[in-house]
């Protein structure tokens, strides 16, 4: 049976922007756990919100533990999935568009989650729809998984699986093409330096907008009555080098004024030399690579004074070759005098045989569809791939696309959008026939 997708997709897309645009204006945030909510009133009523509209379409669907939700399309407990999420990170400032809405300006969409991940993963569920409304005679059931903590951690997926089986076989739309097969190891860590030196005192509080999903782009503190500020430019965390950050540049003017001296002078001597447009780690002794993954990536995302100490968090992903211990075995013989290094959060490398046949089927569609090449690739992304067995990350951004999720003005071309669509029903075929 021959499909012409394009034209499907074509002639439903307004009712798909529709149904997008009711998803898009929930600011699914992660907020605090309350009653029928682990997550927060935002997460949730965006799951209610798209299980509502997959009834519409004539799906079974269900809701696990108020925390995932699922489209179902089969009567099979065996089943093919597709894995995405509803959660944003936070908007941030600078915005030239609502971020809770689909805007669109010059064949543009705007709005917080387009891309990360509410755009692909509700065009899945379109699709799905489209297919279903062929009537077309399938094999395997197929379900569309929506979780809601994917950007703080992923602890919603315990919670599905908790009740129900993982999948046979799967992709997340979350990520890049082509398929990619194996994900970074992930580590967080804090340093944490004292300070003897009085003119400590004199040091107040750093303001700015830091967190570990991005580069901060803008960060001030008083020095003895005088405040410095420092604006960068915000990237993902996970794409340093498309960003300016703000702690360097904020300890780079303290140096070039002549704010700090002693034992703060050498601190801030010290995190300029290893960490400004260091992003591979080679100012700390960590440039660590391999032919698979590539080179290490290393983000300091926050900057911090506790008592009598300066804290510096730095966000560390490491290729898959490498482990957590060598990393850290080679920081700690690179930190400025009196500083202890804590491990606040750690995640494992992933990785799927890239040569499966099922992966190589998702490398086809895709080769067919866009022409282009189709050999299976690794990220340094986190994505549910690393929490839910059988599955792959897979789309959405094309190669050369990086550093548009988290950051203002997030943003996904509707060309773009279509197509995805298409590789997604694509796919989704290929993986039920």
């Amino acid at each position: 049976m021959s499909i012409d997708f394009r034209n499907v997709i074509e002639e439903n897309k307004a009712q798909f922007y529709q149904d997008l645009d009711q998803v898009m204006q929930v600011e699914s945030v992660k907020g605090t756990p309350e009653p029928q909510a682990p997550f927060g009133k935002g997460p949730k009523k965006a799951l209610e919100t798209v299980m509502a509209l997959a009834e519409k379409y004539g799906f079974e669907t269900a809701i696990i533990n108020d925390a995932v939700g699922y489209a179902q399309w089969g009567d099979e407990k065996e089943y093919i999935g597709v894995v995405g999420h509803l959660d944003v990170v936070p908007a941030g400032e600078g915005w030239s568009f609502p971020p809770f809405k689909l805007s669109q300006k010059a064949q543009r969409f705007y709005g917080r989650g387009i891309l990360d991940n509410k755009g692909p993963i509700l065009a899945c569920l379109f699709g799905l729809k489209l297919l279903k409304d062929m009537n077309l005679p399938v094999k395997k059931t197929i379900r569309i998984v929506f979780g809601t903590d994917e950007e703080s951690g992923s602890s919603d997926i315990p919670l599905y699986l908790s009740e129900e089986k993982a999948p046979q076989f799967g992709f997340t739309p979350d990520c890049k093409y082509p398929v990619v097969y194996g994900e970074r190891g992930i580590v967080n860590y804090e340093i944490f330096t004292t300070i003897s030196d009085p003119e400590l005192k004199a040091l107040g509080d750093f303001v700015g907008d830091q967190a570990r999903d991005h580069v901060p782009d803008h960060l001030a503190v008083t020095v003895a009555g005088k405040e410095i500020q420092a604006v960068g430019k915000r990237a993902p965390s996970n794409a340093p080098e498309l960003g300016e950050n703000a702690i360097t540049l904020l300890a780079e003017k303290m140096l070039q004024e002549n704010l700090v001296s002693g034992q703060l002078a050498d601190y801030f001597s010290w995190l300029v030399k290893s960490l400004a447009n260091q992003h591979y780690g080679e100012g700390l002794g960590i440039g660590f690579s391999d032919a698979d993954s590539g080179k290490l990536m290393i983000t300091p995302y926050q900057l911090s004074k506790k008592g009598q100490q300066l804290s510096l968090s730095l966000a560390v992903r490491y290729p898959v070759s490498v482990t957590e211990a060598e990393v850290t075995e080679t920081l700690e013989k690179h930190l400025p005098p009196d500083s202890q290094l804590e491990v606040t959060r750690r995640i494992k490398s992933s990785h799927f045989p890239k040569d499966d046949p099922k992966v190589q089927q998702l490398a086809r569609v895709y080769e067919a569809v866009t022409g282009l090449d189709g050999t299976p690739v690794t990220t340094t992304g986190a994505t549910y791939a690393r929490f839910v067995p059988n599955i792959v990350a897979f789309g959405p951004s094309f190669p050369g696309q990086k550093g548009i999720a988290h950051n203002q003005d997030e943003y996904m071309d509707e060309e773009d959008l279509l197509l995805n669509m298409e590789i997604y029903m694509r796919a989704m075929l290929a993986l039920i026939e």
